[in-house]
């Protein structure tokens, strides 16, 4: 039996074109004693995999050309050669840009039996739900009545950490690239502003809607997004270094805020982290998660783009902005 999977062929300049990947034919092995066969049916496409396309030293090592695209991935187990996995389980993996492969039982993590929507352990209960509970609670430490600040607050992880701020009573702030994304993070999601940065100079939107200045910024952007925050931030302001997309498709850096020297004297406590560091909180998260969402607290919304042979496109998406929440590619 064969199946399909997409490989890193040319490393890209720039943003991503189809000549850097290749959709590439392969056969299925027969599961081995402790092996599993799996269809996926969600696979994710993140910003960070834009860093690993690099040949470069970074915290993940780089995708190496020729091979498949790893990163999070859903599916339905159809063979089994071992105990703990039956046919029709459901199954997590980090094993990427794939219809179908065999794995070691080990490599992959169970799913609930009741998990009627298994593309949500990609976003709001994955990797990116994480992402925003550690950056806001363990880095950014929120508290009640602090004004939050989160830039890309209408993707996979700016969503989710706007949530989680307001519930815990924080004014939410967020950006966003389209009127629609405002109005979505405001309607739906319940943030208290929400700022399209491409209508307006933001460190002044900014100001206006943080009269009192900004406690926590949660920063997926970086650039001058960073610098915005940091002029608004007051004294012992925390921020959350999360992401920097809007340089990931640069090949010459571009110089970083001009303003670093107010962190001095506003006593600022800037921290970057990386998820995969705090796998010990991923039970507390997601008993937490699962009890925001069934309390109506949390809201979740997918960009599903149909079929392996579109992954690249809804790769490139993350970038032009086209998602709305998290971005999936559904099998």
């Amino acid at each position: 039996m064969s199946t399909r999977e997409v490989h890193l062929i040319n490393r890209p300049v720039g943003l991503p074109n189809d000549e850097c990947f290749d959709i590439v034919e392969v056969e299925l092995p027969t599961p081995e004693d402790g092996q599993v066969s799996v269809q996926n049916l969600f696979f994710s496409v993140d910003p960070y995999m834009r860093g690993r396309m690099r040949d470069a030293v970074s915290y993940s090592p780089p995708y190496q050309l020729g091979t498949v695209m790893h990163g999070g991935a859903v599916g339905e187990v159809t063979a089994s050669e071992h105990d703990d996995f039956a046919v029709g389980d459901l199954v997590q993996s980090n094993l990427g840009w794939r219809e179908a492969y065999t794995t070691s039982a080990s490599s992959l993590v169970k799913l609930p039996a009741n998990a009627d929507m298994p593309s949500h352990y990609l976003g709001v209960l994955g990797m990116p739900g994480l992402t925003a509970y550690v950056g806001t609670l363990h880095i950014g430490q929120i508290r009640e009545g602090d004004t939050f600040f989160v830039s890309g607050a209408a993707g996979a992880v700016g969503s989710v950490a706007g949530q989680i701020a307001k519930l815990k009573g924080c004014r939410v702030i967020g950006t966003a690239g389209s009127d629609d994304k405002c109005s979505w993070l405001t309607d739906a999601l319940g943030f208290d502003v929400a700022i399209n940065y491409r209508d307006s100079e933001l460190v002044h939107s900014l100001s206006d809607a943080a009269p009192d200045g900004v406690d926590v910024y949660f920063d997926n952007v970086g650039y001058e997004h960073l610098e915005a925050a940091i002029a608004l931030m007051n004294e012992g302001g925390r921020i959350a270094a999360c992401g920097s997309i809007s340089g990931y498709n640069e090949e010459v850096h571009r110089p970083g805020p001009s303003n670093l020297s107010l962190i001095v004297g506003k006593r600022i406590n800037m921290r970057g982290f990386i998820v995969s560091d705090h796998s010990d909180l991923r039970s507390q998260f997601l008993s937490d998660m699962s009890t925001w969402m069934s309390e109506g607290k949390i809201t979740t919304q997918e960009t599903v783009v149909e079929g392996i042979e579109n992954a690249a496109e809804a790769f490139r998406g993350l970038f032009a902005g086209t998602n709305m929440g998290k971005m999936v590619v559904k099998l």
